[in-house]
């Protein structure tokens, strides 16, 4: 595991943006989260672009979510990639998490519990017979039992969550900002020492270090980030 908790969210479809942030922040962070968007577009051969100018672990965010055989089939199709952490949507179902987790079993497959830019009102209009912090603790517990090796939820459910599952999963968690710092389109947040001290294992982080633009200023907020959140 990397000495920083901190992923950083290479939310762009644009490959050069995307290598020129990795670029600006590697002295510090060593795993980066591509997702849906940049892999639509870029595929397998994008994320091999991404790391000619040097490997890192990769947190493949696709967030699979069908019947399980197709899971499966879709989880064998990145093996290639390889991936370190590939996601799916655990509200697919202990099926569902078993069948990508036995199709990869070198992949750490990470189930996806609720999601952070949902609002408690919208989990009810969803369906959810229960709030954010009960659904978010059972959809956990079977996904590991499931075999799932880590876990994404928000940083507010995560003490429950890790008393729940237990020390061995990686919990990680998006929704994650710096003190001060523009919340964007989540809704469930936390800062990032306050999300380590809670139970998370790696913090998913994004614009507030992307936003910089600046290669000198990046790499000084992803130090002080990763710092603040291991003080």
């Amino acid at each position: 595991m990397s000495a920083s908790p901190l992923i950083l969210a290479l939310d762009t479809p644009d490959l050069d943006t995307a290598r020129s942030w990795i670029e600006a922040t590697r002295s510090t962070i060593s795993i980066y989260k591509t997702g849906l968007e940049f892999f639509l577009t870029h595929g397998a051969e994008g994320i091999a672009r991404l790391r000619e100018a040097g490997d890192f672990d990769l947190f493949l965010d696709l967030k699979l979510h069908d019947i399980p055989n197709t899971v499966a089939s879709a989880t064998k199709t990145v093996i290639a990639i390889n991936p370190r952490f590939l996601t799916v949507h655990a509200s697919g179902g202990r099926d569902m998490v078993k069948a990508a987790s036995e199709a990869a079993p070198h992949i750490d497959i990470t189930a996806v519990t609720i999601l952070t830019s949902l609002s408690e009102s919208a989990i009810q209009e969803i369906g959810y017979k229960a709030n954010a912090l009960d659904s978010a603790v059972n959809l956990a517990k079977i996904s590991v039992e499931a075999g799932a090796r880590a876990i994404v939820c928000s940083p507010l459910e995560v003490s429950a969550i890790r008393t729940a599952v237990g020390l061995a999963p990686i919990i990680i968690t998006p929704g994650v900002r710096p003190a001060g710092s523009d919340l964007g389109d989540q809704s469930r947040v936390m800062t990032p020492k306050d999300a380590i001290a809670a139970g998370s294992t790696l913090l998913v982080i994004g614009r507030p270090i992307t936003s910089l633009g600046d290669p000198r200023l990046m790499s000084e907020k992803a130090k002080e980030i990763s710092e603040s959140a291991l003080a």
